[in-house]
C-alpha cells in the first residue's frame, strides 16, 4: 500500500518541477561594448530585484559583438559605444524595426598611472604631440573599436597622429587599452572617462576636446534573433529615467 501512495505523490511533485521550470522566463541575452561593464551590472541587478529575471551579459567590444550578431548571434540587445556599428547590424537586418535609441554619451580623455603627477594639456600644440610619441599610448584598435576610432580622429584633428601613430599600443577594447596602463606596460593610454572613473588605478590627465571627433552616443536596440519575453521590458528600463540615472551614477551622460 505504501509503494502504491508513494507513486502518485512522486509523479505530482515531478509535474510540479516541470511547471515551475516552465514558468521561468528565458533571461535576455544582452551584448555590450566593454566600456558599460560596471554600469549596466548595476543595471540588471536593479532590474532583477524588480522581481524580474537577471539578464545574461556579454562584454567585448562593439566592432566584435556586431560581427558577431551579423554573424547570427542568438543574442536579445545590442548595446553599442558608437552609432556606426549599430547601425552596420541595422542594415544586415538584425534589428527589431522602432527599437533602436541613443540614450548615453561619454568623453574621451587620456590617463595615466595615479602615480603620475604632471597634467598633459590635450589640445593642438607639440608639448602634446611631443608628451605621445614618447609612447607608448594604450589605445583601442584605431580601425575597429569605437574608443580607437574616436581617440585616432581626435589626434587627427590636431594633426599629430602621423607622429604619434608609431608608438600606439592598440587593445581588442576599451578595458584591454585601460588595463595597459593599469599593470604599467603603457604610460599613457586614450580611453573613456567612464573607465578612468571606475579603475582607482589610473587618473585622468587630460581631456580630449568634444569637437576634435563625433559625439560619442551609445544606442540601445532589440535584435530579431532574441527569444526573450523579457528583452523588450529590459530594454524600456535601460531607456527610462531610472535605468539613466543608473549610468549617470557611473559617469556617462544620458541623452
Amino acid at each position: 500500500m505504501r509503494r502504491f501512495l508513494v507513486w502518485p505523490l512522486l509523479f505530482l511533485l515531478s509535474l510540479t518541477g516541470v511547471g515551475a521550470i516552465a514558468a521561468t522566463p528565458q533571461p535576455p541575452i544582452v551584448l555590450a561594448a566593454a566600456s558599460l561593464q560596471e554600469s549596466l551590472n548595476a543595471a540588471a541587478d536593479a532590474w532583477s530585484r524588480q522581481g524580474h529575471v537577471r539578464p545574461t551579459l556579454s562584454f567585448a567590444g562593439s566592432s566584435a559583438l556586431a560581427r558577431q550578431i551579423d554573424a547570427g548571434a542568438p543574442a536579445d540587445l545590442f548595446l553599442s559605444a558608437d552609432e556606426d556599428w549599430m547601425t552596420d547590424v541595422e542594415k544586415h537586418g538584425a534589428v527589431v524595426a522602432g527599437t533602436r535609441v541613443t540614450f548615453l554619451g561619454n568623453r574621451l580623455v587620456l590617463v595615466a598611472p595615479v602615480t603620475r603627477t604632471a597634467p598633459v594639456v590635450t589640445r593642438p600644440n607639440s608639448a602634446l604631440a611631443t608628451t605621445l610619441a614618447s609612447g607608448p599610448v594604450a589605445m583601442a584598435d584605431v580601425g575597429a573599436v569605437p574608443a580607437g576610432k574616436y581617440g585616432k580622429a581626435s589626434l587627427e584633428h590636431m594633426g599629430i597622429w602621423a607622429r604619434v601613430s608609431p608608438h600606439v599600443v592598440q587593445a581588442d577594447n576599451v578595458r584591454a587599452a585601460l588595463a595597459l596602463v593599469e599593470r604599467g606596460a603603457a604610460p599613457l593610454g586614450i580611453v573613456y572617462a567612464t573607465d578612468a572613473k571606475a579603475s582607482p588605478k589610473v587618473k585622468i590627465v587630460g581631456v580630449f576636446p568634444d569637437a576634435s571627433h563625433k559625439p560619442i552616443r551609445y544606442p540601445v536596440a532589440r535584435l530579431k534573433a532574441g527569444k526573450s519575453p523579457e528583452a523588450e521590458g529590459f530594454r524600456r528600463f535601460l531607456i527610462s529615467p531610472a535605468g539613466k540615472a543608473i549610468f549617470a551614477r557611473y559617469g556617462f551622460s544620458p541623452q
